[in-house]
């Protein structure tokens, strides 16, 4: 009776510890998730609203010419009322990582104009937010 019970003890302390070790991990991958959605990390730019099909090819050729190409394509897109935020705002910020390194006070007048506009439920927000310490 006695080597039933500490069985019994070692199986409900194991079965105990594996529950445990499971809630740790699950906890663990719902912190990692929750930091990769606040950083946006799990946001594909291309699926954000706001910008025609259209012009997807002729912003990846801007995207691909440098930041002159891009601030024409930025430029040639805010005369179309198609073309919004969130999408405008990411490629907005976008275009503020590229020429950051050149021209930093337009790089910071844009964000704070992205910055402005976007509430703080976009989908961009978390972007934003990861960036402002660098452009404020």
């Amino acid at each position: 009776m006695r080597a039933l019970i500490t069985i019994l003890i070692v199986l409900v302390v194991g079965f105990g510890a594996y529950k445990v070790w499971e809630y740790w991990n699950e906890v663990k991958d719902r912190r990692l998730t929750e930091e990769k959605s606040s950083a946006g990390a799990d946001i594909q730019p291309e699926r954000l609203p706001g910008l025609p099909y259209q012009l997807e090819a002729k912003l990846r050729d801007a995207q691909q010419a440098g930041p002159a190409a891009l601030k024409r394509f930025l430029e040639a897109c805010k005369r179309y009322p198609s073309v919004k935020d969130p999408r405008l705002a990411w490629i907005e910020l976008d275009y503020v990582v590229l020429i950051s390194g050149t021209d930093p006070v337009e790089a910071k007048k844009i964000f704070w104009n992205v910055k402005q506009r976007t509430a703080t439920d976009s989908p961009v927000y978390p972007r934003i937010r990861a960036m402002a310490k660098t452009y404020e």
